[in-house]
């Protein structure tokens, strides 16, 4: 299968590994990955905050990016911007009065995929041959969770990786606290969002907190090392590619 990386602003700017394992595994799995040059950001942050105008140019752009990809299936380390790409692009087209730009959004979003699901639900793959020797809890992302109902496919991959011991995260369906600006604009509720989290995924003695989507993993991290705790964050796609 040939399957474009749409590998988000956040992996490119600073969690290049994600976006790498991602690649790593889909290749090593026997599929041709190729990478749209000219993606940028899918326009989450910018929707998000109300600048739907302004989206509109960077939604053409997703859209022009990966239709000239010619690609059977589009996967991205990310629960948050797939979920932007189905849900939100097209709509944003429609309200800029732009129908055809809709439809081809939504021809995109139908082939668009995050990883776990993309692993279980196209490919048919819950083993994908990973060794990972650690004690590792697993966070679900909110928009995994809730926009993309990925529900326990994370899970199931992690437990057929050699080595891994998973541990129930208690309360795991609960927010992080990070949500892009809320953790800027409500600051003191994501902040005591962020301490319920981490006091959770250490009452597991995991050595690592894994998740599907590096924002969540950024937040998390950036609190567990304030505390000195030595847990690791690791993106689900490094585990998935690592090998013995």
């Amino acid at each position: 299968m040939r399957i474009a990386l749409f590998a988000t602003c956040l992996a490119d700017a600073l969690f290049p590994p994600a976006a790498i394992a991602t690649v790593q595994l889909l290749e090593r799995l026997g599929h041709q990955v190729v990478f749209p040059s000219s993606q940028t950001c899918c326009g989450q942050m910018h929707i998000n905050t109300g600048y739907l105008k302004e989206a509109v140019g960077v939604v053409r752009n997703h859209v022009e990016s990966f239709e000239s990809a010619g690609c059977d299936a589009v996967v991205a380390p990310s629960g948050s911007c797939v979920g932007s790409v189905r849900h939100q692009h097209a709509m944003v087209a429609r309200r800029a009065g732009d129908e055809a730009l809709a439809t081809r959004a939504e021809n995109i979003a139908s082939r668009t995929y995050e990883l776990s699901e993309f692993l279980i639900d196209v490919l048919g793959v819950d083993d994908v041959g990973a060794y990972y020797p650690h004690r590792v809890t697993y966070h679900p992302t909110c928009h995994s969770l809730r926009m993309l109902g990925v529900g326990d496919k994370p899970l199931r991959l992690l437990r057929n990786v050699r080595g891994l011991t998973l541990v129930e995260l208690p309360a795991a369906d609960s927010c992080c606290g990070f949500g892009g600006t809320f953790a800027i604009k409500n600051s003191d509720t994501s902040t005591a969002m962020l301490a319920d989290k981490m006091g959770h995924i250490l009452d597991t003695g995991a050595e690592v907190c894994s998740a599907g989507d590096s924002s969540c993993l950024m937040h998390i991290g950036g609190g567990l090392s304030r505390l000195r705790s030595g847990v690791r964050t690791v993106h689900l796609a490094e585990i998935l590619a690592a090998s013995a």
